[in-house]
């Protein structure tokens, strides 16, 4: 790993990570830390690139990340934990729990997406506008470049075929919003193509878990107490 990851770790226990989406950092999970952080051992990461972790030289993708998150348990001594990820933070927890099943003792999706048809047209279109903009100006300004990266996670990212997802052998729950930029028949398509795994809409938006966290740590609660 070309670079060390800021986080953020609050409890003892179980392992607990929380992977926050694009454009943001570990502090959009406040209220989980503070709700699990009795139980579990809570670490909330920065992906690279994103809040106080560097940017590094290594491809700025979804995969790529998904190999940071290795490397970072791996170095904290981390062989398993449960997985809840947000947004792009779902996508690098999918990724990872296809190819290190062992490492997963429970995984929790919250407004994950396969790929870019999985947007409501509404929200997608104007990130796939942006994203040429920036990367038209990419070379002449390192802002724009930043900006034609975070956007090509959205545009490009993560690329899962649903079939892929029957590779995930942990226990999961698949979460959105009523009213959720992620279209709700592709977060079903999600729930049903991961074996066993559990499906809750809960009323609010893509940012659920920060904006009604009660409810959302409640139903996070109810899962793992179940397994």
């Amino acid at each position: 790993m070309d670079i060390t990851l800021f986080y953020r770790e609050k409890g003892n226990g179980e392992p607990f990570v929380l992977l926050h989406g694009n454009r943001e950092d570990s502090s959009y999970f406040k209220h989980q830390i503070e709700y699990f952080c009795d139980r579990y051992r809570v670490i909330a990461p920065d992906t690279r690139g994103h809040g106080k972790s560097p940017r590094g030289t290594s491809p700025f993708t979804i995969r790529q990340f998904s190999c940071d998150l290795y490397d970072f348990m791996k170095n904290h001594q981390i062989p398993k934990a449960v997985i809840l990820g947000f947004s792009d933070g779902a996508n690098i927890a999918m990724r990872f729990a296809m190819k290190h099943p062992d490492m997963v003792t429970a995984l929790i999706l919250n407004g994950g997406n396969l790929d870019a048809k999985g947007v409501k047209r509404s929200t997608q279109l104007p990130i796939e506008i942006g994203y040429k903009i920036a990367k038209y100006f990419a070379k002449r300004s390192a802002e724009a470049n930043k900006n034609a990266e975070l956007l090509g996670l959205m545009v490009n990212d993560p690329d899962i075929e649903p079939e892929e997802l029957a590779q995930i052998t942990a226990p999961t729950l698949v979460i959105c919003g009523t009213k959720d930029m992620i279209r709700e028949d592709h977060t079903r398509k999600i729930a049903e193509n991961i074996p066993n795994a559990r499906l809750a809409i809960l009323e609010g938006d893509h940012f659920v878990a920060n904006k009604r966290s009660e409810e959302f740590n409640r139903e996070v609660d109810r899962f793992l107490e179940s397994l």
